[in-house]
């Protein structure tokens, strides 16, 4: 992440106007899906996919797509950086946490027989 201070400019009028064609476009592509029933269910929903994927460019070039895609990329950078652990080390973790959920399960149902059986006794079921 970038810890620098950043000139942060105002949404631009031209900038509107995308965000405005890209909500006309998926709509347009929603429009259709509903307005064409007649065409088969598998093409309906290519358009939608299309007309969204074609909205999400268009937004891309707007002040806050800049921005999104820099995260992206950022967030991309810093996966790189990531320590995965080995198949062994998986297995290992995997086997603890099932251990311990069988423990505290097994507690939780200790508390419940011990809970239930002093209400009953106090209630002379």
């Amino acid at each position: 992440m970038n810890t620098k201070v950043e000139n942060r400019e105002g949404t631009s009028v031209l900038d509107y106007l995308k965000y405005a064609l890209a909500l006309l476009v998926a709509a347009a592509g929603v429009a259709v899906f509903y307005m064409m029933p007649e065409w088969p269910g598998p093409i309906r929903g290519l358009l939608v996919a299309l007309s969204f994927g074609l909205a999400l460019v268009v937004f891309g070039f707007t002040a806050k797509g800049l921005q999104a895609r820099k995260f992206f990329s950022d967030s991309m950078f810093e996966l790189r950086k990531v320590v995965w652990p080995t198949r062994e080390e998986s297995y290992k973790i995997t086997g603890m946490v099932l251990v311990v959920v069988v423990i505290i399960s097994l507690i939780l149902a200790g508390f419940d027989f011990v809970i239930s059986w002093l209400i009953k006794l106090l209630l002379g079921s």
